[in-house]
């Protein structure tokens, strides 16, 4: 076999390895809690094959949470984030895309990855009462700090926490319910 065929069928063979999203989770700095969503799963006979959908969540960058409205298109399906957890996440394109690394359920230290299209706010996402409602980035960071509450860091429970503030509360706008 010639070189130039051979290096030919050598980058044929690598094009999937490379534009594949790494699945190791200290390649993705950020973290998302994801607060709803709405989700239709497409099966091909009996096995599931992508998921779309779309939802609201808070991302965490830099120290700071930031509220995200986002629609999705995943091989699995995306769960909402249970309690205070958070899923790793890293900018495809900034401000626009968020790849997130999904855990496979059953299989531990198994993931796969899904697109967010993203609408970055200039509030964050809370729940008071039952309701998701809007909470100013500040409010949000001095109760950030308070709890020692801190999922790029690894802290994903906060601390000291009463019932009464599980999340910042106060006058705040409703957001519109989003339900899964």
């Amino acid at each position: 076999m010639r070189l130039p065929s051979l290096l030919c069928l050598c980058l044929l063979f690598a094009a999937p390895t490379l534009r594949a999203e790494s699945k190791k989770p200290s390649d993705y700095p950020l973290r998302i809690h994801v607060y709803g969503r709405s989700e239709t799963t497409f099966y091909h006979g009996r096995v599931e094959e992508e998921a779309k959908g779309d939802g609201r969540a808070n991302l965490f960058e830099n120290g700071v949470a930031h509220g995200v409205d986002f629609s999705f298109d995943c091989s699995e399906k995306l769960k909402q984030s249970f309690g205070y957890t958070t899923y790793p996440a890293k900018w495809k394109k900034p401000g626009r895309e968020l790849v997130v690394l999904i855990p496979v359920f059953g299989q531990s230290n198994t993931y796969s990855t899904c697109s967010l299209k993203t609408d970055v706010k200039d509030f964050v996402y809370a729940r008071h009462d039952g309701n998701l409602r809007s909470e100013s980035v500040d409010k949000y960071h001095a109760w950030m700090l308070k709890h020692d509450y801190d999922p790029e860091h690894g802290k994903e429970t906060p601390v000291n926490v009463a019932a009464s503030e599980a999340e910042p509360s106060g006058p705040a706008e409703s957001v519109a319910p989003h339900t899964p």
